[in-house]
């Protein structure tokens, strides 16, 4: 123990501040921070992530719609509803009013046209020759099928975003909860009605794993299947290619059980997440290596960023690990 003491008088007067190294001067932050999601007081972070999300959503499906030059009027809703879900998640960090009026009246519209988008998708597909008759060549080949079910997941956490309380909403020990202060409740998303109270004060108390849990299962199945036709089509030709594949069944099913496990919530679901995040990063540098590597590089950056690798797909299912990531700090309903 002296040795130790010695040793550590030597490295302060060496100019090294031991106190840094003490876990309670980071470990604060990620406490406070954990506490907020806990509590259901992240509205402005979570409207930066959903303005984040539309941001990418809406850029990947503008130049997909551009290359099918937009045969119809309809391929336009979901670029303008992109990128007003993104401007107005953006305006509710400075501003409580539009974060409880406007943007989830956006966010719900955003969810809608995803619906609708999958429809007309999927109809794209029948009129294709063989239709559904050949299935994997025209899901490969014709619009991609689940791209606005994807899109739709903005949508959702707009809303959500729309129910939760402020970071400085949080309450001193003896003072009346936030979501009951003035400022709070007055601005009920769209009025909410009674028979809906009990879902909104669980979001805005932040007990709903469940319903995160089950966003992320969905997201990264949608963003798995979307890695798999467009690898797919390069036939697997590097090995990690394979690795959205494999570990989109992993963060599912961590998804799916964490409605019923809540040690699963807290145990498979972080981990499979991280492993998500980690590697739609990873898969962002290579799609971005890939388009440095077409002919023209640079000097051509619409024309490879259009037709070659596409860079934001990998940044979604990232997403979708971080939903889970979130998911897995949240509380559940009897918490």
């Amino acid at each position: 123990m002296l040795q130790l003491n010695k040793a550590g008088n030597s490295l302060k007067d060496a100019g090294l501040n031991l106190d840094l190294l003490e876990p309670g001067v980071f470990g604060h932050d990620i406490i406070l921070v954990e506490q907020h999601i806990r509590e259901g007081e992240f509205q402005r972070s979570l409207a930066l992530i959903t303005a984040f999300s539309a941001l990418l959503g809406g850029l990947e499906v503008w130049y997909e719609h551009y290359r099918g030059s937009y045969s119809q009027r309809i391929m336009y809703t979901p670029v303008i509803l992109s990128a007003m879900l993104a401007l107005v998640s953006f305006c509710s960090l400075f501003s409580r009013k539009v974060a409880r009026t406007l943007l989830p009246l956006i966010a719900f519209a955003m969810l809608v046209d995803g619906l609708v988008g999958f429809i007309f998708h999927v109809r794209g597909i029948a009129r294709k020759p063989g239709g559904w008759r050949i299935p994997i060549f025209n899901l490969v080949m014709g619009p991609p099928v689940l791209a606005p079910l994807l899109l739709g997941i903005s949508g959702f956490l707009g809303i959500i975003t729309a129910f939760l309380r402020r970071e400085d909403d949080l309450a001193a020990p003896g003072d009346n909860p936030s979501y009951l202060r003035p400022g709070g409740s007055r601005l009920n998303p769209w009025g909410v009605s009674r028979h809906h109270r009990s879902l909104e004060q669980d979001i805005r108390e932040g007990r709903f794993q469940r319903v995160m849990a089950v966003a992320a299962a969905l997201s990264i199945l949608f963003s798995g299947f979307e890695a798999w036709y467009s690898h797919y089509k390069n036939n697997f030709k590097y090995r990690v290619q394979w690795t959205p594949i494999l570990l989109t069944p992993v963060l599912f099913l961590a998804g799916i059980g964490s409605v019923w496990s809540r040690k699963i919530a807290r145990t498979l679901l972080p981990v499979a997440s991280v492993l998500a995040l980690v590697d739609g990063l990873v898969g962002a540098f290579f799609h971005a290596r890939n388009i440095l590597r077409r002919p023209g590089g640079l000097k051509l950056p619409l024309y490879n960023i259009m037709y070659g690798s596409p860079i934001l797909a990998p940044l979604l299912l990232a997403a979708s690990g971080f939903l889970g990531l979130l998911a897995s700090l949240l509380r559940r309903r009897e918490d």
